[in-house]
Formats: structure tokens, C-alpha cells, sequence
């Protein structure tokens, strides 16, 4: 049976797929793994998975009902996905504040929320590796107009003309950006993955960072794509 290609494996709902896989490298995967209420429908995981066979990102073992594939070059992967991923593609809004703890105050608010550090934010929990005041944070309101204001209010942020160093950004990766969250510190941070991606192409000094945090997680050992 011809199954479908999927025209592009690094839109929203096709990187479920990817995530997955790169979490657990070494697995053996079958199409039913990437189906399910957090997952996606067998269709695309099947269309997903014959694209990133034709890409040469992973084997297929054809042995019938007990076929299964591999992943077996992350390196491609990850590489075409920069190629194809840029942290500009997100919908961001930009506030001011003055306040040296403004990251409390967000957190405070934001506890029950859909939210996700991201960027220097998100790593410098990690790695304090650049020093900025700007603060960038994924948020999935229930209701935007609604919500951005309580923030705002409780946070007590700013409108400025031009500028500020509050970023409340409105993924792009609506599905599958919140994936792998980790807490770090009491704040939730997206993946590993996920800052590698918003990093690498980020002014100023996105990639030092993305390579720094890389380095650093591999150095004790660990999948660096596993959190």
C-alpha cells in the first residue's frame, strides 16, 4: 500500500512525530506510537515517517506486521529543521518593565497557565551563560484579549511605542511547542529541543547559547533532545 507523503515533517502537528522520536533515539518505532489524544492521526504518522525515510533520517525495517523503524540520523534532522525553523515565525507582543523581578511576578501569575520559558530566558536557567534583562515566554491564553490584559495588570507591564524587554509570544508551534516542558527553578521552560530551535538563528548570540547549552547537557552524559 502507497502511503502519502507529508509535504513538510516541520509544520506544527507533523513535528509531534519528530519530538517523539528524538526523545528516545535508540527505540524501535511503529506507526501506532505517534497516534493518541496527544499525538496525531495514523495518516500523518505514516506520511511523516515516509518523508524522513526518502530524507535518509531513518531506517525502515520491513519484517510485516512486526516492521518497525529507526532513527538514524539526527544530525540531518536537526540540521534541516534550522534550515526550515526561524523564532521570528512566532506572533510576539512586547511590554515594558522596570522591575529587576519581574520574573516572579510572572511566575506568580502564570502558575496555573499554559506558558513556556524559551530562548536566553529558558537557558539561562540552565547555563547563566548571557546576561540580558529581556524575558521571552510562550503563553496560550483561553481567551487572548482577556488574559493578556490580566497579565499585564498583575505584572504591571507597559506599552511602549517602540521596544521593551517583556516578549509575550504566541506560538506558531500551537501543538507542539508546550512538548517535553521541564521545570527549572519553579518556572517552566520548553524542551531542550524546542530552545535549541527558537536559539540557533536568535540575535544576539542565539547560536554561542544553543551550542553552550548543547555542550553542556551532553557533557554529563545525557540525550540532550531527551528532556
Amino acid at each position: 500500500m502507497q502511503h502519502k507523503i507529508m509535504r513538510n515533517i516541520f509544520a506544527d502537528k507533523a513535528t509531534l512525530v519528530l519530538r517523539k522520536m528524538l526523545l528516545s533515539p535508540e527505540k524501535a518505532w511503529v506507526v501506532r506510537d505517534f497516534v493518541g489524544a496527544d499525538g496525531v492521526s495514523i495518516g500523518m504518522a505514516q506520511g511523516v515517517l515516509v518523508a524522513m525515510d526518502k530524507r535518509g533520517y531513518i531506517e525502515r525495517n520491513k519484517r510485516g506486521p512486526a516492521s518497525y523503524v529507526l532513527l538514524t540520523n539526527t544530525e540531518k534532522l536537526i540540521s534541516d529543521w534550522l534550515g526550515a525553523y526561524r523564532f521570528e515565525i512566532n506572533h510576539t507582543d512586547t511590554y515594558y518593565s522596570p522591575d529587576k523581578n519581574i520574573l516572579s511576578k510572572l511566575k506568580s501569575y502564570l502558575k496555573d497557565k499554559e506558558y513556556a520559558l524559551t530562548l536566553h530566558t529558558g537557558a539561562n536557567l540552565i547555563t547563566s551563560y548571557v546576561i540580558t534583562d529581556h524575558v521571552y515566554l510562550y503563553f496560550k491564553p483561553q481567551n487572548r484579549e482577556k488574559d493578556i490584559l490580566e497579565l499585564r495588570q498583575a505584572s504591571d507591564l507597559k506599552e511602549l511605542v517602540r521596544g521593551g524587554n517583556i516578549h509575550v509570544i504566541h506560538p506558531h508551534y500551537e501543538n507542539s511547542v508546550f512538548c517535553n516542558l521541564q521545570s527549572i527553578k519553579g518556572f517552566k521552560v520548553v524542551s531542550n529541543l524546542q530552545l535549541y530551535l527558537d536559539l540557533y538563528h536568535f540575535q544576539p548570540r542565539g547560536q554561542e547559547q544553543a551550542e553552550y547549552l548543547k555542550t553542556m547537557i551532553e557533557e554529563k552524559e545525557k540525550n540532550f533532545y531527551g528532556t
